[in-house]
């Protein structure tokens, strides 16, 4: 039996925060029941397709998953046990401040949910009123408290840096205010400018004030220092841990290993090839109701394509590649495959190799793009 992850997304939101282009809508009670009715009937469908495989971790994401009543995450839990075969090590549920009580997390813990990602961006409300989030530093931190409480020690924090009108000196006091907590994991990642989304029109129109490029890689590289100095470590480009609390579900994208994603435009990767659901409501409703998969597209994935994706995704992580494993997984020589690619990236000082390792240099992490683009062409 094949070990696989799982992910569950739930596409309802409070309100929209200003940089956000996920699939979410606002909190309607009725709507939320009718998804998850939906949600329920797509996992029937896929129990025949999974058979062989056994899921590890779960992630719910969103959205907020957080927001909608605890009775339909425990019947989306109930339907997988029924349905799947599951044998989860971590199972997580994102949140944000405000949407969590005791009496949901006393629930979750019941329900075998064992990490709490919580959205928490800023510990400056007048950024976070910027943004667009609906809480404030005083509702992240009574959350908190409660995770705690309740017993919730594996939890993550998501913290974004380059916001709107944020200096340097800004976001190391919300860096300090989070390691001062204690947070095993931290998600800390640089404001992307989407299309379709609120800051988007702002920018383009010259009325967003984000740090110039020199001052975003500064605020990285100081984060990324005050982390490390206390004991929170690097192990991915964005996500940095206390020792053994890395995430285990994210190590499935990283390390291409077979994914099955549940819900309004989530996305899989098994069986050789990946597909994507369709991110309209209305199409995703009418095909489920039609006993069709949602899918609004698929791709085969060709030996070439397997072993590029390999090496990018692979290189995201501190510890990099195996070239041994390279090797086992594809049956060829990665100096083969990508010579030219491997030549290209050592003579610039983006890559390095250690004891049978490929990874990124400090100078590579911050050209990521440049070495992943290499790979793949």
């Amino acid at each position: 039996m094949t070990n696989g992850a799982l992910y569950i997304h739930i596409p309802f939101c409070i309100r929209k925060c200003n940089y956000c282009d996920f699939t979410s809508f606002n909190y309607n009670e009725e709507k939320v029941e009718e998804y998850i009715t939906l949600l329920l009937k797509e996992i029937d469908m896929y129990a025949e397709k999974v058979k062989e495989y056994k899921f590890k971790t779960l992630f719910f994401g969103g959205g907020t998953p957080s927001l909608i009543d605890e009775k339909y995450i425990y019947k989306i839990m109930n339907r997988l046990e029924q349905k799947f075969n599951l044998s989860l090590d971590e199972t997580t549920i994102e949140s944000n401040p405000k949407t969590l009580t005791r009496g949901k997390l006393l629930a979750y813990k019941d329900m075998g949910i064992n990490r709490i990602s919580m959205g928490v961006q800023s510990l400056d409300d007048s950024i976070l009123k910027d943004i667009g989030r609906s809480h404030g530093i005083k509702d992240f931190l009574d959350t908190y408290e409660l995770i705690k409480n309740v017993g919730f020690s594996n939890i993550n924090t998501d913290i974004m840096f380059n916001l709107p009108n944020q200096s340097i000196d800004n976001m190391i006091t919300t860096l300090k205010g989070i390691i001062s907590l204690d947070v095993p994991h931290i998600s800390f990642y640089s404001l992307k400018i989407e299309e379709n989304t609120n800051f988007f029109e702002k920018y383009k129109s010259g009325n967003l004030n984000v740090s110039d490029e020199d001052t975003e890689r500064e605020m990285y590289h100081k984060g990324i220092e005050l982390l490390e100095e206390n004991d929170i470590y690097q192990y991915e480009i964005s996500n940095f841990s206390k020792k053994g609390f890395e995430c285990e579900h994210n190590m499935y994208y990283w390390k291409l290993k077979p994914y099955l994603g549940l819900g309004l435009s989530s996305h899989s990767n098994m069986f050789n090839k990946r597909w994507g659901n369709t991110s309209n409501y209305n199409n995703y409703k009418d095909n489920i109701l039609n006993n069709k998969f949602p899918i609004l597209d698929t791709e085969i994935i060709d030996k070439k394509t397997k072993m590029s994706e390999y090496i990018i995704l692979g290189l995201r992580l501190n510890e990099g590649i195996s070239i041994e494993g390279f090797k086992k997984r594809f049956n060829v020589d990665i100096y083969e495959a990508f010579n030219g690619s491997i030549d290209y990236s050592l003579k610039y000082g983006l890559i390095d190799i250690n004891r049978e390792k490929i990874y990124l240099t400090k100078k590579g992490l911050d050209l990521s793009n440049v070495v992943f683009k290499e790979f793949i062409e």
